[in-house]
């Protein structure tokens, strides 16, 4: 047995190998150790002495939850199953691996978060080549990245440069990454230098040599060409090679995965909206930041938590955290929306059909994988099966006009002209199964009456036959004059003839005692032994039968994968063009105007979080004007606002404001203002708040100045920028020169469209540059209370009411008292006052020694 088990820690080098022994799942030696820690298990031997082998286990029917503890740990899993029937077999059972499970392949449904893709990425770095030479360039890496959601058989290929690779791996939140064994070190440094933790698998360096990865790739996608997908030859080389890389990977654990792939798409940057982690982080897109954890509550994700689909869930994330770029793409949206805002009954009925439709898209892979089991079929037949409905109201939506959509919505013509109704293999599903299924086959009994005559009739047979026991019984009884005899069955003693004990003497000679019981006597004769054989052998090829059906409905599932994929898609955008239409409704949101010049015009914006966290009516709207791009002179509209103001009076809220409006509506989405005009943005960035990077040693201030430097270094004119509070980590004078710097070169160099909220007052004087403009949060001091009026006014303010802030926090009111007096003197120009002296204690009430 444990050479069985070496057998397969051989097979699944740096596994936990879950090796099957009777109703238990048990780990041995350094995996048991793992294994303890990681769920609680207790370590035990059956040896004793310093060689004993560890071990530790669990019964097998809680393989699902600590399976998903162990890959949310990171750890690659092998199940090793018994392949012998220990009923039939005797000594040694065969046990072979049947499933490998890691981080990035996981495809269960208990093992991966509904509401986000599940990302496998291969990282291939090498030092770029000097072009006409064969020389490395100084310092220059770039980087071939891969990366598919298995479950969903989406399959996207890139080249990076070294210094976008952390934060294109944040993007993806890649769940495990697969390099070289040579390069496992580099990519390590890279994420420990972001301050990430992210599963890492080295595979063999051949692996990932170019023209093995490529054949690998090429033999995946059918033998296409590559240059036919969209990748530039030889320039886009290591995208290929990293795509081999997860290929081979697949081929290693999941061989069932390649067939989920269609196709290998080639990324680029500039086809959506660049927004990088720190902004991401910083706007809180997806998830909070706060020390409540990250949550999507409180997010701009959770605004929209109303999605009707684990399918319209992950979508939505992608076109928050990628908007468009494109103005017509981005005017499809908004008229969908503008349509299903304006026709609310309409919009009601699509979102009734698609409430509990199911996630068609890992439903399909779980087909395709072979894994789906009758409950998963099921749930795809219910799911095809509002189809055809679904595509009526559709259709209806698609000849609808509205105020923001005179021309009605060629997005909802295009769903409704393509949305297959798949009514034929919704009736291959309902007609199969019965309803509802039981999750595992297993279990049983799962296809529907009446489907299948075989079927059908080894079920009857296997039951007993109630046809055949009532007729034999009643002939039984004629013949014996017994009336009350009884013909049974059960799974222990099979069919007997039950007699009372008043009739013993009129049980006939060739009745065969079988078992006495209280009161009577049950017996058998050889038709009843022959009919109990039938039976036995009715059940094992009914469950024969049962099974062979399913895979062959499986079969022709998995057959339609490139439909249901289609379905699953369209779906899933109708489900967020819904919920971005309820949310738009029910708070009065209103459709942008979207332009090509680098403008951004609100008026009366409201930040589209807060709206909904506050009581109704409490947020105060503000109004906010930039042009970037060389068109400030000629509008009079600045390109960088200063933002200034005391802490909590709303500086951070008013610039976040502005740049999740923008993202809503690149991403196709209503924003909260009364009108809104909204110049496309090619890349935003944000830098709000700062924290210490303890795991790479890096200072609060160094992490400021590193996002700062990304900021300076990528925007263009086409670009907002969000920055708040620069320069504060280090000392006034340095900070205020580094700040007034930053805005300097946005406005001299770079030119796009900034806000910069600050507490140096000092740099309201930049107001002198044509296209610099300062405003205020405003303020009123009523009875010695500092009251917010979170409203934004033109102008500078002329003080930071720190002090004031510093009150309402709670600082002792001597502290309060001494700031007050130190303020007054430096603000008159005053060096710094000596200070107080200390006060000394009356002897008696010293500290005494402790041996005094």
């Amino acid at each position: 047995m444990m050479q069985q088990f070496e057998a397969a820690k051989a097979r699944c080098p740096g596994a936990l190998v879950l090796f099957r022994m009777g109703d238990f799942y048990e780990l041995f030696g350094d995996d048991a150790r793992r294994a303890a820690d990681l769920l609680d298990l207790t370590l035990t031997s059956r040896d004793k002495g310093p060689d004993a082998v560890p071990m530790a286990g669990f019964p097998h029917h809680q393989l699902d939850p600590q399976l998903a503890k162990l890959v949310s740990a990171g750890e690659r899993v092998a199940i090793c199953e018994q392949i012998d029937d220990p009923k039939t077999t005797k000594g040694l059972l065969r046990r072979e691996v049947t499933r490998i499970v890691t981080p990035g392949i996981a495809a269960d449904e208990s093992l991966l978060d509904p509401g986000r893709p599940n990302f496998l990425v291969a990282v291939v770095p090498r030092a770029e080549r000097q072009r006409g030479g064969d020389s490395a360039a100084e310092g220059g890496i770039a980087v071939g990245i891969a990366w598919i959601d298995v479950a969903a058989g989406r399959f996207t290929a890139a080249v990076r440069d070294h210094d976008d690779l952390a934060d294109h791996l944040l993007r993806l939140d890649a769940a495990e990454i697969v390099c070289s064994e040579r390069d496992r070190d580099l990519v390590a440094r890279t994420l420990a230098e972001a301050g990430v933790e992210m599963a890492i698998t080295a595979r063999p360096d051949w692996w990932f040599e170019d023209d093995t990865a490529a054949t690998k790739t090429a033999a995946a996608l059918g033998g296409v060409r590559f240059e036919g997908l969209g990748f530039d030859l030889p320039a886009e080389t290591l995208a290929i090679t990293a795509a081999g890389g997860i290929v081979a990977y697949l081929e290693e654990n999941e061989p069932a995965a390649i067939d989920r792939i269609k196709t290998l798409a080639a990324w680029r940057p500039g086809l959506r909206m660049e927004i990088d982690e720190a902004t991401r982080r910083s706007l809180e897109l997806v998830r909070t930041a706060g020390a409540q954890g990250r949550r999507r509550d409180g997010s701009l994700a959770g605004v929209f938590h109303a999605t009707r689909s684990a399918m319209g869930s992950r979508l939505l994330i992608d076109w928050l955290t990628a908007p468009l770029v494109d103005k017509a793409a981005i005017d499809g949206r908004l008229d969908a929306v503008a349509i299903l805002v304006a026709h609310a009954p309409v919009a009601e009925r699509m979102a009734a059909l698609l409430q509990g439709i199911g996630d068609i898209e890992r439903l399909t892979g779980r087909v395709i994988s072979g894994r789906a089991g009758p409950r998963d079929l099921e749930r795809i037949g219910q799911a095809t099966a509002v189809l055809p409905d679904l595509l009526g109201v559709l259709r209806e939506a698609a000849g609808l006009t509205a105020a923001d959509a005179p021309n009605g919505s060629a997005l909802l013509a295009t769903l409704a002209e393509e949305l297959d109704p798949c009514d034929d293999l919704a009736g291959r599903i309902t007609a199969t199964l019965r309803d509802g299924c039981p999750t595992f086959a297993r279990e049983g009994g799962f296809i529907r009456p009446g489907f299948d005559a075989r079927y059908d009739e080894l079920t009857e047979l296997a039951t007993g036959g109630k046809a055949w026991i009532a007729e034999y019984q009643a002939r039984e009884s004629e013949r014996t004059g017994i009336a009350s005899l009884k013909v049974g069955f059960n799974r222990v003693f099979g069919f007997f003839l039950e007699v009372g004990r008043g009739h013993a003497d009129k049980v006939p000679p060739e009745y065969v005692r079988k078992q006495t019981i209280k009161n009577a006597e049950r017996y058998t004769t050889p038709e009843l032994d022959e009919r109990q054989r039938q039976v036995l052998g009715a059940e094992e090829e009914a469950v024969r039968r049962e099974i062979a059906l399913l895979d062959d409905l499986r079969a022709g599932v998995a057959s339609h994968r490139d439909r249901l994929d289609c379905v699953a898609e369209q779906v899933a955008a109708l489900d967020v063009l819904l919920t971005f239409a309820d949310v738009a409704r029910s708070r009065r949101w209103v459709r942008p105007e979207i332009i090509d010049a680098p403008t951004l015009a609100i008026d009366q914006g409201r930040h589209p979080v807060l709206e909904q966290l506050l009581p109704a009516g409490s947020l105060v709207p503000n109004d906010l004007a930039l042009a970037g791009g060389g068109q400030t002179a000629s509008r009079g509209v600045p390109a960088i606002v200063l933002v200034t103001g005391p802490n909590m009076g709303g500086k951070s809220t008013f610039i976040r404001q502005a740049a999740l409006l923008t993202v809503l509506a690149q991403a196709g989405a209503f924003v909260p203002a009364r009108a809104a005009r909204i110049g496309l943005v090619d890349r935003l960035f944000a830098r709000i708040g700062a924290g210490d990077d303890l795991a790479s040693g890096a200072s609060t201030f160094l992490v400021e100045m590193a996002q700062t430097a990304r900021i300076l270094n990528r925007a263009t004119p086409r670009s907002l920028v969000i920055l708040d509070e620069v320069g504060r980590g280090t000392s006034t004078f340095d900070g205020l020169a580094l700040a007034q710097a930053v805005v300097e070169h946005l406005y001299g160099e770079t030119g796009c469209r900034t806000l910069f909220a600050t507490h140096y007052l000092q740099l309201a004087a930049l107001e002198r540059l044509p296209g610099v403009a300062n405003v205020q949060v405003l303020v009123e001091q009523h009875e010695g209370q500092l009251i917010f009026l979170h409203q934004v006014a033109a102008g500078a303010a002329d003080k930071s009411w720190g002090v004031h802030v510093a009150r309402l926090a709670g600082v002792p009111a001597a502290v309060i008292e001494r700031a007050r007096d130190l303020l007054l003197v430096y603000e008159a120009g005053g060096s710094q006052p000596a200070g107080r002296p200390r006060r000394s204690r009356p002897a008696a009430q010293e500290q005494p020694l402790l041996f005094d």
